[in-house]
């Protein structure tokens, strides 16, 4: 089973590829999407652009994504909210199934603390899927939400297709 994590966000989205075969893990790539563009439009079209060009080239079965967090800063939220929005309908238009995770969850699955700090996260996900150098802290979060969705989520399920007349 190949698994792709996003880490959404707006100025940087994080991926991770894994491959899943039982218990047993293995890295295949990671990166982080950079948003270009001078309005919102253009950089959730640069987002969902560079998504289409992660899953052409690894092929991925299943894909798994934070849910998003409400903070103090409303506006941030919202943002976040539309890239995570981009990404969903990006994966969903590819026809993968999609898992969907709280942060802590994430945290307390691969760190076995649910308020682990980033650099515990990027050490734990070091260890898991050993060789693997993580382009960066969101690539780092995108790997994790991979590893959580193949102990909570990664069942074998139809996979549908959009069909494009």
């Amino acid at each position: 089973m190949r698994i792709l994590g996003i880490d959404p966000g707006l100025r940087t989205l994080g991926w991770g590829v894994i491959e899943s075969h039982g218990s047993r893990l293995s890295h295949v790539a990671n990166g982080l999407c950079k948003s270009d563009g001078d309005d919102l439009g253009e950089r959730l079209l640069s987002l969902y652009n560079q998504i289409v060009e992660v899953i052409a080239e690894h092929h991925p079965d299943q894909a798994a994504i934070e849910q998003t967090f409400v903070n103090k800063d409303g506006a941030g939220t919202l943002k976040l909210g539309q890239a995570r929005g981009v990404a969903l309908l990006t994966l969903a238009q590819a026809g993968l199934p999609v898992g969907e995770y709280a942060p802590n969850r994430v945290k307390k699955t691969v760190v076995g603390v649910g308020h682990a700090e980033k650099e515990q996260v990027l050490h734990m996900v070091k260890l898991q899927l050993p060789g693997c150098k993580p382009k960066g802290a969101d690539a780092a979060d995108a790997l994790a939400i991979a590893i959580c969705h193949s102990y909570y989520g990664a069942a074998p399920q139809a996979r549908v297709k959009e069909v494009r007349a």
